[in-house]
């Protein structure tokens, strides 16, 4: 379905939560910018602009609600959808189909088109993937092929054997001997980022607008040896914990374990990155004095270029030797936001 101006504009009207981080709404008369769902008094139609994300609202001057906080959690999952995902969490042997959905009062059209918007994929695959991903690390676990199979909802070993060989590349009886990323969706105030995890840590952190993500993505799975599915990881609830508390002004440091493949030399500068303290900055020659290497502040820069586990690895605390804020994989209007932060929460 097109997404048309009549269609958005009707769901600031209603409120519809379904449409939560497909679109923000900026209002020219005040100069500010909402959530579709926003409760306060709506604005006539030829004084409203429909843009995509928050960043091309701030970049046009717009300020954000203090009704509806666009910038608080944006695209955070509307409260039904994260009922039928929690239920899927705790069984997944179900299987919501259209009917199932809208005996819960939810229009199949949403919800497709959120997770379309918000993880690339249908609800349906989705469905799919929670149970195969969950069937793999079964398997991975010792369980038998058959109880898996038919324990994640699969009416016959054929059907799983093709999805699983679909998604591993390997049959089932095989999946053993493969090793698995963990990807997951988070949410923060600066917009969507996608985790990566293993049984070690945290090994990719990035915005989902970076530009090199696809490449990332490729890249920690070939230097792992690993294939990346969605799916929970035991490290995911407590960086989303830290991160939340960071956003609030109520952590400064990192404890959350991360995993970091890498050269020598670029792991002596992610090291470095992390010593430069919340609330200050670094050039990157300084940097470079600090690793004992002076000589190679354009290898530095490119080992920061390389970080793929941003925040925690905090390169957006590298300036120019003239103070200027320099490039930044997230944005540098995301690089402002996040040193004004921790300039405001530095004592």
């Amino acid at each position: 379905m097109e997404l048309t101006t009549e269609i958005m504009y009707k769901a600031i009207v209603e409120k519809d939560t379904s449409f939560e981080g497909v679109f923000f709404t900026a209002v020219k008369t005040t100069g500010i910018f909402c959530r579709p769902s926003c409760t306060a008094r709506k604005p006539k139609l030829e004084n409203v602009e429909f843009l995509k994300t928050s960043k091309e609202c701030i970049l046009k001057g717009y300020r954000a609600c203090k009704v509806c906080n666009p910038l608080k959690n944006v695209n955070q999952t509307p409260v039904e959808f994260q009922k039928i995902i929690d239920e899927l969490s705790e069984n997944l042997s179900l299987k919501f189909k259209d009917y199932d959905l809208k005996q819960k009062g939810i229009e199949p059209s949403q919800i497709r088109r959120w997770f379309v918007k918000n993880h690339g994929i249908t609800f349906q695959a989705y469905q799919r993937m929670c149970r195969i991903n969950s069937a793999f690390k079964k398997i991975q676990n010792g369980g038998s092929v058959t109880h898996t199979a038919f324990d994640t909802g699969f009416e016959s070993l054929s059907g799983f054997g093709d999805s699983f060989k679909n998604i591993f590349g390997v049959s089932p009886k095989n999946g053993k001997q493969l090793n698995i990323i963990d990807l997951k969706r988070i949410e923060t105030p600066l917009g969507t980022m996608l985790a990566c995890a293993t049984n070690q840590g945290i090994c990719l952190l990035e915005f989902t607008d970076r530009k090199m993500l696809e490449t990332e993505l490729k890249s920690i799975a070939k230097l792992l040896n690993a294939t990346i599915i969605q799916g929970n990881n035991k490290h995911f609830e407590m960086l989303e914990i830290q991160l939340q508390e960071y956003f609030n002004g109520l952590r400064k440091e990192f404890s959350v374990p991360i995993h970091t493949p890498g050269t020598d030399f670029q792991n002596k500068v992610w090291n470095a990155l992390q010593s430069i303290p919340h609330g200050m900055t670094k050039s990157y020659k300084e940097q470079a004095v600090t690793i004992g290497s002076p000589e190679s502040v354009r290898a530095v820069a490119n080992a920061n270029g390389m970080n793929r586990i941003s925040i925690l690895i905090p390169c957006h605390r590298v300036i120019g030797s003239d103070g200027q804020l320099t490039g930044y994989g997230g944005g540098l209007w995301r690089k402002k936001y996040l040193l004004e932060l921790e300039e405001k929460n530095k004592k």
